[in-house]
């Protein structure tokens, strides 16, 4: 059997077991109250009430103790500690002698992250997987021998000829050397029919060989290489807890001030000081700790099954929130593929045009600079000495030829700075027109065709009817493109021949907030980072380890947009519910024990029972992607579970 379809296993094993000694590590503290639980239940049992206390006091007083450090902490970090209802509730038990019940609570508080640690583990599982899958070895051919010797990954260089075997994940990006190879890349860009590539074609790492073995050159290393790219995103995302408790942050006053006012009533009504315990018993704020992360941690998993990697839980809460958006249109609401179609001849002929343009943009990294390149070299052409060459920002190429002609490559303002006025040819939805001149001629134009990506409509009308009051395009490219595109997909908003620096002034005046920006992370960046949520599409790995979004779609599907903001208001509202559930349980429960129905000690363990409830409920994130499919019947839909 391959070796590194074993690999992935051993590792996973091993991590599982790393993973249970850390955490038993981590609950000392829950560990010395489990057993002084214990102790203080059998003394109980055997009516050593003197011994009983003695414990209780212990145990209860260092918990108490360190729960207070940290809500001190909390609090000089601005926020506000829902532990404060436990504290009183163990200092109240004490007081009153219902040692039992406070052990019980103080097991439920230290134990309420252990809690939390084991739902998030099941509600992070798809984060999980995809980092657990990531290539660990390689088959390298020696340059010799012609022996397969199996490797680290780390040690794969740039250059190194490659053996892939049926089955196994493909360990860096590289160029096929065999003739033909079938590759599954539905774990990477969500295509779910497995793509066929031929000699010279480029494959991506973290994809699976579907067909016999097939050798291929590595082109990066594995620090470089796609799947890497996914895994430091997805160990982000992992990483990424605190901003998730925000919105229980909100219920966590009110809470504390409805659950003191009870209890001080109960007391004060009845005259007796166990009831003000028996109603803080039931009090304790653990729904409303867990619920949040859980849910959150189920709806970034669930985003992971849509090839969308959110790499801070709070974005889910923005996201939900999202009441405009913007979207780029080169590789955003078009594939970013562009082909030459057609050229229309000025002062120079067809073949002497594309012949400027090329030498010129062999020196650009815009979208449309390679299939002019390409288009050159298919024809053949003899492409002039270029001696110096300069990319204008968001305009084109300024270069100097061998014998001192100067041309430009770019915009029609570009060009006409040395030409004067121009005629503009019309262009259909998804056409670019690139504007080549020589000296102060205009040598031609040149006709791109960049396709409007299938689901581009559908998504934008998807956004509408989730009440995104204002969408609109922002491009660098020319007017006449951008509305064509605009229009086919429904979009009256139009900001064309934009700056990054423009583009950023709009999309921070852009009304209602939050605002949402859709690019593709390359020139996108500055305006991805100023809108309140950056998406960066990544296509097939290109630029997924954009910093600047906070979000990055790996699969070349532009629904996945509409998507992940239905999976963040579906799981905001999952959120909401299962904190509001608890909040009406303990307060029915506290009203309960006001009345004195409820003694201290089945009161604390049918608290037990509502932390599992509101898990259980918070979970229900983790099948949030499977309304954003419902949502839309029509689309080609990727199996994800």
């Amino acid at each position: 059997m391959p070796a590194q379809t074993i690999a992935p296993r051993t590792s996973e094993a091993s991590h599982a077991m790393s993973s249970t000694v850390e955490f038993l590590r981590n609950r000392k503290l829950m560990m010395f109250v489990l057993v002084g639980l214990a102790t203080g239940v059998m003394l109980w049992l055997t009516g050593a009430e003197m011994a009983l206390g003695v414990t209780a006091y212990l145990v209860l007083g260092i918990v108490i103790v360190i729960t207070a450090i940290d809500m001190f902490k909390d609090l000089m970090r601005g926020h506000w500690g829902l532990d404060i209802l436990a504290v009183i509730a163990m200092i109240a038990t004490l007081a009153v002698q219902e040692y039992v019940a406070g052990l019980i609570i103080a097991l439920m508080l230290t134990g309420g992250e252990a809690l939390e640690d084991l739902a998030a583990r099941r509600a992070s599982r798809e984060l999980d997987q995809l980092l657990n899958r990531a290539p660990a070895f390689a088959g390298r051919i020696h340059p010799v021998t012609g022996e397969v010797e199996r490797i680290a990954i780390e040690e794969v260089k740039v250059g190194d000829e490659l053996l892939v075997r049926s089955s196994e994940i493909l360990p860096v990006d590289g160029v096929l050397l065999s003739d033909h190879a079938t590759i599954d890349e539905s774990s990477v860009t969500g295509e779910p029919i497995p793509v066929n590539y031929h000699a010279g074609d480029p494959l991506l790492s973290g994809t699976v060989n579907s067909t016999t073995s097939f050798t291929m050159r590595a082109q990066k290393v594995a620090a470089d290489s796609n799947y890497a790219s996914i895994v430091r995103l997805v160990e982000e995302a992992v990483d990424s807890r605190a901003p998730m408790v925000r919105l229980a942050d909100r219920y966590a006053v009110p809470f504390t001030i409805v659950s003191l006012l009870i209890a001080g009533f109960a007391w004060f009504l009845s005259g007796d000081p166990v009831r003000f315990a028996e109603v803080l018993v039931v009090a304790t704020p653990c729904p409303l700790l867990i619920a949040t992360p859980v849910a959150f941690m189920g709806g970034m998993s669930s985003a992971a099954k849509l090839n969308v990697i959110i790499k801070d839980g709070g974005v889910l809460e923005v996201l939900a929130r999202v009441r405009a958006v913007a979207f780029d249109k080169t590789g955003t609401l078009t594939e970013g593929k562009a082909d030459v179609v057609e050229i229309h001849p000025a002062a120079r002929t067809v073949d002497e045009t594309l012949q400027l343009a090329a030498a010129a943009e062999q020196y650009s990294v815009h979208v449309f600079a390679d299939p002019i390149v390409a288009s050159a070299r298919t024809q053949q052409l003899e492409l002039p000495e270029v001696v110096t060459a300069d990319e204008v920002a968001t305009n084109g190429v300024l270069a100097s030829l061998a014998d001192g002609t100067s041309v430009r490559v770019g915009k029609p303002s570009f060009i006409e700075e040395v030409t004067g006025p121009i005629d503009r040819p019309v262009l259909s939805a998804g056409e670019t027109a690139v504007y080549v001149s020589v000296g102060d001629e205009l040598a031609g134009v040149i006709i791109l065709s960049d396709p409007i990506r299938e689901q581009s409509a559908e998504t934008v009308s998807r956004l509408r009817r989730a009440g995104v009051a204002e969408i609109a395009m922002v491009t660098g490219d020319i007017t006449s493109t951008a509305e064509s595109v605009a229009h086919a997909v429904d979009i009256q908003t139009v900001h064309a021949e934009t700056t990054p620096q423009t583009k950023v002034r709009i999309v921070q005046a852009m009304r209602p907030r939050p605002v949402l920006m859709v690019g593709d992370g390359i020139n996108d960046a500055p305006v991805l980072a100023a809108a309140d949520v950056g998406v960066a599409m990544a296509g097939r790995g290109a630029t997924v380890a954009s910093e600047s979004a906070a979000a990055v779609i790996t699969s070349n599907d532009i629904a996945r947009v509409a998507d992940v903001a239905y999976v963040s208001r579906r799981t905001v509202q999952i959120a909401l519910q299962s904190i509001w559930m608890g909040i009406i349980i303990s307060v029915g429960l506290m009203l309960v024990a006001a009345f004195g129905y409820l003694p201290a000690v089945v009161g604390a363990l049918l608290q037990e029972i509502v932390d599992l409830v509101a898990i259980l409920s918070a979970l229900r994130a983790l099948r949030a992607h499977r309304g954003a499919r419902r949502e839309s019947p029509a689309r080609r839909e990727v199996p994800v579970g």
